[in-house]
């Protein structure tokens, strides 16, 4: 598929994002002067789903290049705006069926190339089809939250695994990594069903991610280099310390109750903390390759990051002191520093244009 005709797939995750976003801050208390809809009670599903679960199915469609593995992309994207609108279970049956596209895609490589990191890429579609299949079977988000997760962690250590092919982790590394990987999913699975220990076993295992990742990625080498290696090295090691916080914090039974301040401090430090700091990393090397644009590295890049972490600061603080207005102006402050990172790197992309610089200016 060329460039162009992949646009319409960004622009629905982009939209599920903003609307996503505008709900997340409906939720916290801000009145937003928007038709949301559904979008307020079924925030996580259109940030985990509409948006990342859109993106990733696409780069894994390009990846593969095969017509038919973009209708997962296709299949989340709409279920966000469905979902939106009121057609729940419409909308979460597409999600469902989105994510075993992309388990259907991710199986294919692996079978093509089997390896570990793609073993480890499709178990993370695995997860999220669960969890989706969880909630269209009327599961609260919290019976789903541990699979979307583990979505996440698998998938961003997949990607890992993938990246640092030419410096591949000892052997030892690698046999504690598939270990940890396995206990991240029985966790799920406890998790889910309100096993007593579950969350405990789940959240060990994140711990556990979060360290090994932070042990054993090339990032702690690059982080001495220039750049936007240097960046991306930066923003992959901060997102790697809220993992750790977010494990941590989920370490009590009730961290998964579905409600409360520290539900909402662990679910963030996670989801924003960690997840956003993954894309602002990965987003200058990704979005070239969907889209073929250039990117012109420029230091500004470190303004969103910055912001990103300051404000998810102020938010867990105010929800671990219980202090409302702290939540308020971190949950704004996530939401300023996403669109500050998308100006900047639309602004990016123009001066890469401009300049005609290589694609990914490392």
């Amino acid at each position: 598929m060329r460039s162009a005709a992949r646009a319409p797939f960004v622009l629905l995750g982009i939209a599920s994002l903003l609307i996503g976003m505008a709900g997340g801050l409906a939720r916290i208390g801000y009145a937003v002067p928007l038709p949301l809809g559904s979008a307020l009670e079924h925030h996580g599903a259109l940030m985990v789903g509409g948006f990342f679960g859109t993106l990733i199915s696409l780069e894994r469609a390009v990846a593969l290049g095969s017509s038919w593995t973009y209708a997962g992309p296709i299949a989340a994207g709409l279920s966000a705006l469905l979902i939106t609108g009121g057609a729940l279970a419409l909308g979460e049956a597409l999600l469902l069926a989105g994510s075993l596209v992309l388990c259907a895609a991710s199986a294919t490589v692996w079978r093509k190339q089997p390896t570990l990191f793609n073993a480890v890429l499709t178990s993370g579609a695995l997860c999220w089809a669960i969890g989706n299949g969880l909630r269209l079977g009327g599961a609260p988000v919290a019976g789903a939250v541990a699979w979307w997760i583990a979505f996440f962690v698998l998938t961003i250590a997949g990607e890992r695994l993938e990246l640092n092919r030419l410096l591949p982790p000892k052997p030892h590394a690698t046999r504690a990594f598939v270990v940890i990987a396995a206990v991240l999913v029985v966790g799920c699975a406890l998790a889910s069903v309100r096993a007593p220990a579950g969350v405990f076993v789940f959240a060990f295992a994140l711990l556990a991610m979060g360290g090994w990742l932070l042990r054993n990625d090339v990032a702690r080498r690059t982080i001495r280099a220039r750049a936007l290696t240097r960046y991306i090295a930066a923003s992959l090691l901060s997102g790697y310390v809220w993992l750790l916080l977010g494990a941590g914090l989920m370490m009590g039974e009730s961290a998964l109750a579905g409600a409360g301040l520290v539900y909402d401090a662990a679910l963030h430090a996670i989801f924003v903390g960690f997840v956003f700091a993954m894309v602002f990393g990965h987003a200058p090397i990704i979005f070239p390759a969907l889209m073929q644009i250039r990117i012109r590295y420029t230091p500004w890049l470190y303004v969103p990051l910055g912001l990103l972490h300051a404000s998810l600061i102020l938010r867990i603080a105010g929800d671990l002191a219980a202090f409302p207005t702290w939540r308020l102006a971190g949950a704004l402050g996530n939401v300023a520093a996403i669109l500050l990172f998308a100006l900047t790197m639309v602004t990016c992309a123009l001066l890469g244009r401009r300049a005609g610089v290589a694609p990914h200016n490392r």
